[in-house]
């Protein structure tokens, strides 16, 4: 697979903008640097090449330093000061090292002089292209680490995700845009990482963004970058998500949480594969698959009218359902062993679990789903004084999972009621402490607090 991506890689065209004043120079260019795999752009002055950089996205600019009106060196600085990512190649019919160091200092990549032979050209393309081809590529590893990115592992071996894990290697080796859909702490953020690893696109970045946890602005800028002083607090400019990701991944969690006006501006942008940062006019283009999820069932968004219908599809070219754990039950054994192994390395621990403690794991309801189990395991390996996790360890709602959700008459109570009366009882444990409530749930204090008031949960829960 990896193969696959780096002839890809290699099979994408060079983006050349020829600027010279000399026409029969731009016309030879024109004609001869496709056999190379470039894609020519003629420009017959500075201020021409300006404007095409404005509006549309370059890899390299073969710039003569002698032109009419606005000079080559002029045009180079200007080009440096716009914030174009394409590497400039300087063409100058009069050979002067002084000229040259200039032309570096401002930010050329390299010179050539006038008379010049294609197959030098050529190979100062290839290496401008791949200089700009590794900038990306460092520009997205700084904001992979910057996100805490890791290896994924979704382990499973229940039916249900044995399907799931079936249809991610069907679906990774297309192109398409994916919606995954499942509750809050089931693992969408490891499923769209298996996807983008086992996709030809496994070598370019993959990039993840919360979209509950930004306002619009401050949403658009992470998404589509920013010029220096398009805002108050603006003060460098800044490559978006979109831009840094080119032929990778980009996951969109928590998507149906992007307002009206958001969810308008990304369709515009998956129509087109165009965007403009915020505060700027020139167009650039980014190669990105979008992987989106969420823990709301989208079509009922939909028919309610919080999301747009055109969006929704342009997202769901392929639908995902990741099954909660309290369907895949028999994978609960396998995330515990996983768990506990890698919270006794991280906390220098080394601990066995019952099989008392295993059996009542399995018969909870885990409402907060993986994350939820991998908070409980964590919770346990700290808090054991012994080398053996007994039933004794477990949190109360665990142990006694009776009291804290009694059956209806008809001997069943909705999903809704269990949760409600889970949540409560887990605040009554700590006292009403919300941030300590929401760990051991495995969910976020935000959603812990919408809950608490959609279900008219008290602040001291007594039932």
């Amino acid at each position: 697979m990896a193969d696959m991506s780096r002839d890809q890689e290699q099979a994408l065209p060079i983006r050349v903008l020829v600027a010279d004043d000399e026409r029969p120079i731009r016309f030879l260019m024109e004609k001869e640097l496709p056999r190379a795999g470039c894609v020519v752009t003629q420009a017959e002055s500075g201020e021409d090449a300006l404007e095409r950089l404005r509006d549309e996205e370059f890899d390299v600019v073969l710039l003569d330093l002698k032109m009419p009106g606005m000079g080559g060196m002029e045009a180079l600085r200007r080009i440096r000061e716009s914030g174009a990512g394409a590497e400039v190649v300087v063409l100058t019919g009069h050979p002067d090292v002084t000229t040259a160091i200039e032309a570096m200092k401002l930010g050329a990549y390299d010179y050539l002089t006038k008379p010049f032979k294609l197959a030098e050209v050529e190979v100062v393309l290839r290496r401008a292209a791949e200089r700009r081809r590794l900038t990306r590529e460092n520009a997205a590893l700084r904001r992979m680490v910057t996100q805490g990115t890791s290896l994924p592992l979704v382990l499973g071996q229940s039916p249900p995700m044995r399907a799931v894990l079936r249809t991610v290697e069907r679906i990774a080796a297309s192109g398409a845009n994916i919606l995954i859909e499942g509750e809050s702490g089931t693992g969408k953020g490891l499923v769209a990482q298996t996807i983008h690893q086992q996709s030809p696109r496994a070598r370019g970045p993959f990039l993840t963004i919360n979209c509950s946890g930004f306002q619009d602005q401050l949403l658009e800028s992470e998404l589509f970058g920013h010029e220096k002083g398009a805002f108050t607090g603006a003060a460098t400019l800044k490559q978006g998500l979109f831009e840094v990701a080119d032929r990778g991944t980009l996951f969109l969690d928590e998507v149906a949480e992007m307002s009206p006006a958001m969810q308008a501006k990304l369709l515009q942008v998956l129509d087109s594969r165009e965007f403009r940062r915020v505060g700027g006019t020139r167009l650039h283009r980014a190669d990105v698959r979008i992987v989106a999820a969420t823990n709301k069932p989208m079509l009922k968004e939909v028919e309610a009218g919080r999301f747009r219908e055109d969006l929704y599809y342009r997202l769901n070219v392929v639908d995902l359902a990741i099954p909660p754990l309290r369907e895949r039950r028999d994978d609960i054994p396998l995330l515990v062993e996983h768990f506990l192994a890698r919270f006794q390395a991280s906390h220098g621990a080394r601990k066995a679990i019952s099989p008392e403690v295993v059996q009542a794991l399995m018969e909870y309801a885990w409402p907060g789903n993986v994350r939820e189990l991998a908070n409980i395991v964590e919770r346990m390996v700290i808090l054991t004084p012994g080398e053996v996790i007994g039933i004794e360890q477990l949190p109360l709602t665990i142990r006694a999972p009776h009291p804290a959700a009694p059956v209806a008459a008809s001997g069943s109570v909705s999903l809704a009621e269990m949760e409600r009366l889970h949540i409560a009882s887990v605040l009554r444990q700590t006292g009403g402490k919300k941030m300590q409530a929401a760990r051991l749930l495995g969910i976020d204090i935000k959603t812990l607090n919408k809950k608490v008031r959609d279900y008219g949960i008290l602040p001291n829960p007594s039932a």
